[in-house]
Order: structure tokens, then C-alpha cells, then sequence
């Protein structure tokens, strides 16, 4: 060995320690593996727990943001159904406001127009007396009780002829200068030949006397007003 050029002693000191070497290396191999799949594993298992916490989050995100859409969805439905029942509270409130404006104008013309009335029953009396006085001027003698009573029931409430133009007519609206007795009424009614219910009366002084009776696009007029202006007319 010597010859060749090698030491015996320095290669069996260097196999030994290989063989020292080779032996603690196979009894450390073992562990060594198992401790770097360990690690191996570990790593893995915590990227794949990042991948799901990721994709957990993602999730959560996604999930969130279809909540606040349906929150803000909810709320604009809130907000339109809110706005919708505000009009529709104004608008009741406005109509209910313009109904109870008319029911108290309808109230307060129906105040004026029974006082108006009143009065002019009150007057009535009168009125009868200076038609009597005139017309027993106009006579030259005085009218007995029969002729003075159906002087006044020609001057108030008599249906003067043309009564052929309401033929066929159901309804008919009657205006008089003074209001009319329910005994008047239905005298009226009777000579337009319909029943009671059918007609309607109103009051209107400026015809002095005599009566309006109109139905539909058709009228009689026999008011004293209308006699008046056409005297007034011919004399003119």
C-alpha cells in the first residue's frame, strides 16, 4: 500500500468515519424525512387553508354585497311605498278639504236661501194686497173672496198655457218669484201632469210674479218679469 502510494492508517481513520458518518446518517435519514414531509404537509395544509379562507372571504363578500343591494332594494321599495301613500293622504286630505269647503258653501247658500225665502213669505202678504188693490183698480169694482183667491193663485203659482210644449216631458223644473205652498206644488204639478216627485222648484224674486217652468231644451214662460219687458218692447 506504502508502495502505491497510500497511507493504510489515514484510509482506515477516513473509512471509518465514512462508515460513522454513513451509519449516523441512516439512523437521522428517517426522521429527517419524515420531519420535511412533515413540513411539506404543513405547508400545504396552510395554503390550502389561505385558498379557502380566500375563497371563504370571497364568498362573504359576494354575500354581503347581495345584502346591501337587497337592503337598498328593501329601502327604495320603503321609500316609493311611503311616497305613494303620502299622495295618496294628500289627496285624500285635498278632496276631503274641497268636500268639506262645499259642504259648507252648500250649507251657508242653503242658510242664505231659506232666510232669503223667509223674508219673502213674510212679504207675501203684502205682495197680495197691492195685487189686490191694482186689480180692483183696474176692475173698478172690488173682487169678492173667489175672485181674490183665484187672482192669487194666477198671479203666484199659475201654469199659464203652452203646457202642450212639455207633452211626453217626465221631469220638469218650475221657477217662481215667491216660494211656493205644498199645496201650490202639487197644483202645479197636476196641471203639468206629472206627479209631484217629478218637479223640482226654485225661487227667483227678479221674475216679480208668474212662473218659469223649463224641461230639458224647453220653456214656459209666463213671469210677470217677461210680460213687463214685453210691454216694455212694444212700447219702445
Amino acid at each position: 500500500m506504502e508502495a502505491l502510494g497510500i497511507n493504510l492508517g489515514f484510509l482506515t481513520v477516513q473509512l471509518l468515519n465514512f462508515l460513522l458518518a454513513a451509519f449516523v446518517l441512516s439512523l437521522a435519514w428517517k426522521p429527517l424525512t419524515e420531519a420535511l414531509e412533515k413540513r411539506k404537509k404543513t405547508i400545504a395544509d396552510g395554503l390550502e387553508d389561505a385558498r379557502v379562507a380566500q375563497e371563504a372571504r370571497a364568498n362573504a363578500e359576494k354575500e354581503a354585497g347581495k345584502i346591501v343591494a337587497d337592503a337598498q332594494a328593501e329601502r327604495a321599495k320603503i321609500v316609493a311605498e311611503a311616497n305613494a301613500q303620502a299622495d295618496k293622504v294628500r289627496v285624500d286630505l285635498k278632496a276631503a278639504a274641497e268636500q268639506e269647503a262645499a259642504d259648507i258653501k252648500s250649507a251657508a247658500e242653503a242658510g242664505l236661501e231659506e232666510a232669503r225665502n223667509n223674508v219673502l213669505n213674510d212679504v207675501r202678504p203684502h205682495i197680495s194686497a197691492l195685487a189686490m188693490a191694482a186689480a180692483n183698480k183696474v176692475v173698478g169694482a172690488s173682487l169678492d173672496k173667489k175672485q181674490q183667491q183665484a187672482l192669487i193663485d194666477d198671479f203666484f203659482s199659475s201654469v199659464e198655457g203652452g203646457v202642450a210644449a212639455l207633452e211626453g216631458a217626465e221631469a220638469a223644473e218650475v221657477v217662481s218669484a215667491l216660494p211656493l205652498s205644498a199645496k201650490e206644488q202639487g197644483k202645479v204639478a197636476k196641471e203639468l201632469g206629472m206627479k209631484a216627485d217629478a218637479v223640482s222648484f226654485k225661487v227667483d224674486p227678479s221674475l216679480l210674479g208668474g212662473l218659469v217652468v223649463r224641461s230639458g231644451d224647453r220653456e214656459i214662460d209666463g213671469s210677470v218679469k217677461r210680460k213687463m219687458d214685453s210691454l216694455a218692447g212694444s212700447l219702445g
